[in-house]
């Protein structure tokens, strides 16, 4: 019995650390476009912020620090609770 645990546990922390090492590829990819998004912006955390969490839903952000929403439909019809459009 002990060994079947044993071998159960080694296969979920590899199993861990593979979707712990995906995620970071995602945040990192994510940080990145939305920094070259956010570098022109007034209040750059606000920015950064929410361009982060449509990035994360989207796996896409547009290029340049304005517009161009047009190349990521997913980015461009996320929407606040005010019908606005939550991302920058």
């Amino acid at each position: 019995m002990k060994p079947v645990f044993a071998t159960f546990l080694l296969v979920c922390l590899i199993l861990g650390s593979s979707f712990f090492e995906a995620t970071e590829a995602g945040s990192s990819f994510c940080d990145s476009k939305c920094a070259a998004r956010c570098a022109k912006a007034g209040v750059q955390d606000r920015c950064l912020k929410y361009c982060g969490i449509c990035c994360e839903k989207c796996q896409c952000v547009p290029s340049g620090t304005y517009g161009n929403k047009h190349e990521c439909p997913c980015y461009r019809d996320l929407k606040n609770s005010k019908g606005k459009s939550k991302c920058p």
